[in-house]
C-alpha cells in the first residue's frame, strides 16, 4: 500500500509537467522563463517549494532531532531574511531582467543597463552556478534515496534515479514552464502531508504544550533555547538572517522571479509565499521535536561525527510510525515532491547557465538548452551516488557558497553598479574563501557562515571605492 500509493503521486506530478507542454513554445525564452509570463500564485508556490526542499524534510527534522528547540531560531532568522529578499529584490531583479531581456541569473549579473556586458563575469557566474547548483541538485536526490532506504530498505541509488527520471522526464519536456507547474503542485502535497503528521504525532503522544516538558526527561540541552556562544545571541540569530538571505545568490529562485508576468505582480507573490512558507517551517520543526520524543533510538550507539546522517531518517520512521499505510506513502510523495521541486528547478538553472553564459554560441539554441538539461541531470545523479556529505551539510554549503560569491553581486547589480570583471572575480573569491574558513574555524557554531560571507565581498567593493576607484568599480567592462 505504501509503494502504491507514493508511486501513484509520483505519476501524478510527472503527469502535470507533461500536460504543462502543450503550452510551449520551441524557444530558449519559453524553455528557460516560461516565457515571462507566469501568474503570481504560480510563481510564488513554485518558488516556495523550490526553497524548502530535501533540506526542510530531511536537514532541519534532523537538526530539531538533535538539538531541539534552537531549531526555531534557525527558521526564525531565515524567514527573516527571505522577507527582506523579497522586500527590496526580488521586484528590481524583475524589473532589471526585464529590461536587458537576462535568460539567467549570471547573465543578469554582467549586463548594465545600458547592454554592456562584463564577459568573464557571465562565464565566471555560470560556472559557479553549475558547479554549486549541481552539487545542490544532488543533494535533494539524495535526500529522497534517504527516505527510500529507511521505509523500504532499498539502496541508496533506487531513489536517486528515481527522481532523476522523473524530474528529466518533465523538465526535458516542458523546461521551466514544467517545473513551476509541477512544483505547485508538489507545495499542496508537502504542507498537507506534514501537517497531517503534526496533527496524528499529537493524538498518539502529547499535545504539542507538553512537548518542553518531554524533550527536558530526554535531555535537558533539547529544551535550552540559548545556547552558550562567544559572540552573544544577537549575532548568532543574525547570522541566521543572512542565510534567509542568501536567498539573492541561488539562481533557482531568482528565476522565479524573472518569469514572473510583471514586476508589479512581485507583491501579490510575496504574500502566498509567505501564507506557506510560515506554517510550514512551524509544523516542520514540530515534527523534528516530536520524532525526538518518539524514535529516541535513532542516535543509539551511533558515533558522533555519523549522528547527523543517522538524524535524517527521522521523518520517514516517524511517518511508519504515526500514520496509516496510505497516508505513508502520501508522506513519502510529499518528500519526494520537496526534493524534486527543488533539483528540476536547479537543473534547469544549470542548463541556462550552460547556453546561455558559458557557451553563448548556443544562446538562441532550444535544443542545447535540452541536452544540458540531460547532461546537467546526469552529473548530479553521479554525484548523489558518489557524495559522503549529510542533505543538510551539503545543502547549506552550497547555498551558502552561491549566496556569498553571486549574493554580493546581485545586491550591487539592483543598485545599477555592474563592476569590471576583475572586481567582480575577486568579490567572488573573497565570498567563497570566507565561507570555506568560516565553516573550518572555532566558530562556525556561534555565527552562520553566510554572514561573514556575504558581508566580506561587500567590504572589497567598498575599500576598492574608498581608495579611489569608485569610477571603475561602476563602470562595466567587457
Amino acid at each position: 500500500m505504501i509503494a502504491a500509493t507514493f508511486l501513484a503521486s509520483l505519476a501524478v506530478f510527472a503527469i502535470i509537467g507533461l500536460l504543462s507542454a502543450r503550452h510551449r513554445r520551441h524557444d530558449t525564452t519559453d524553455y528557460l522563463l516560461a516565457g515571462r509570463n507566469v501568474s503570481p500564485g504560480l510563481a510564488a508556490l513554485s518558488s516556495v517549494a523550490t526553497n524548502n526542499s530535501g533540506f526542510m524534510f530531511i536537514g532541519l527534522l534532523g537538526f530539531a532531532y538533535r538539538f531541539g528547540v534552537q531549531a526555531v531560531w534557525l527558521q526564525i532568522g531565515w524567514v527573516v531574511g527571505d522577507l527582506v529578499a523579497w522586500l527590496f529584490v526580488h521586484r528590481r531583479v524583475r524589473e532589471a531582467s526585464g529590461r536587458v531581456e537576462a535568460h539567467s541569473v549570471p547573465a543578469l549579473l554582467a549586463t548594465a543597463d545600458d547592454g554592456r556586458v562584463v564577459r568573464w563575469t557571465r562565464i565566471l557566474a555560470g560556472l559557479l552556478t553549475i558547479a554549486f547548483l549541481g552539487g545542490y541538485a544532488a543533494a535533494q536526490l539524495r535526500a529522497g534515496s534517504t527516505a527510500l532506504v529507511a521505509l523500504f530498505g532499498w539502496d541508496e541509488y533506487v531513489g536517486a534515479v528515481i527522481g532523476a527520471a522523473i524530474v528529466l522526464l518533465y523538465s526535458y519536456a516542458g523546461g521551466l514552464r514544467a517545473s513551476i507547474w509541477t512544483d505547485a503542485a508538489q507545495s499542496i502535497v508537502m504542507l498537507t502531508s506534514m501537517a497531517v503528521l503534526m496533527i496524528a504525532c499529537a493524538s498518539i503522544s502529547i499535545p504539542p504544550w507538553e512537548l518542553t516538558a518531554r524533550l527536558r526527561q530526554i535531555d535537558p540541552s533539547l529544551v535550552d533555547w540559548f545556547p552558550d556562544l562567544r559572540f552573544g545571541f544577537g549575532l548568532y540569530l543574525l547570522g541566521f538572517v543572512f542565510g534567509g538571505l542568501g536567498a539573492i545568490g541561488q539562481p533557482h529562485i531568482l528565476i522565479r522571479s524573472m518569469s514572473i508576468r510583471a514586476a508589479e505582480d512581485i507583491p501579490r507573490a510575496r504574500w502566498v509565499y509567505f501564507a506557506w512558507f510560515v506554517p510550514f517551517n512551524i509544523v516542520a520543526v514540530g515534527a523534528g521535536l516530536y520524532s525526538r520524543i518518539l524514535l529516541p533510538e535513532l542516535l543509539q550507539g551511533v558515533t558522533p561525527d555519523a549522528a547527523a546522517r543517522a538524524a535524517e531518517y527521522a521523518l520517514p520512521k516517524l511517518a511508519t510510525l504515526a500514520l496509516p499505510e496510505a497516508m505513508v506513502g502520501i508522506m513519502l510523495a510529499g518528500l519526494f515532491a520537496a526534493t524534486m521541486s527543488t533539483a528540476d528547478s536547479q537543473i534547469l538553472s544549470c542548463s541556462a547557465a550552460v547556453t546561455q553564459d558559458v557557451m553563448p554560441k548556443w544562446r538562441d539554441s532550444y535544443n542545447a538548452s535540452k541536452l544540458a538539461t540531460v547532461a546537467v541531470t546526469l552529473l548530479a545523479l553521479f554525484l548523489a551516488l558518489s557524495a559522503s556529505e549529510n542533505v543538510f551539510g551539503l545543502v547549506l554549503g552550497a547555498w551558502s557558497a552561491l549566496g556569498s560569491t553571486l549574493g554580493p553581486l546581485l545586491i550591487l547589480r539592483v543598485a545599477g553598479i555592474v563592476p569590471p570583471a576583475r572586481i567582480a572575480a575577486t568579490m567572488m573569491l573573497v565570498g567563497i574563501v570566507t565561507v570555506t574558513w568560516w565553516d573550518q574555524s572555532a566558530w562556525s557554531g556561534d555565527i552562520f557562515k553566510l554572514f561573514p560571507g556575504m558581508i566580506a565581498p561587500l567590504v572589497v567593493y567598498a575599500l576598492i571605492r574608498a581608495l579611489g576607484g569608485a569610477a571603475d568599480a561602476r563602470r562595466p567592462a567587457r
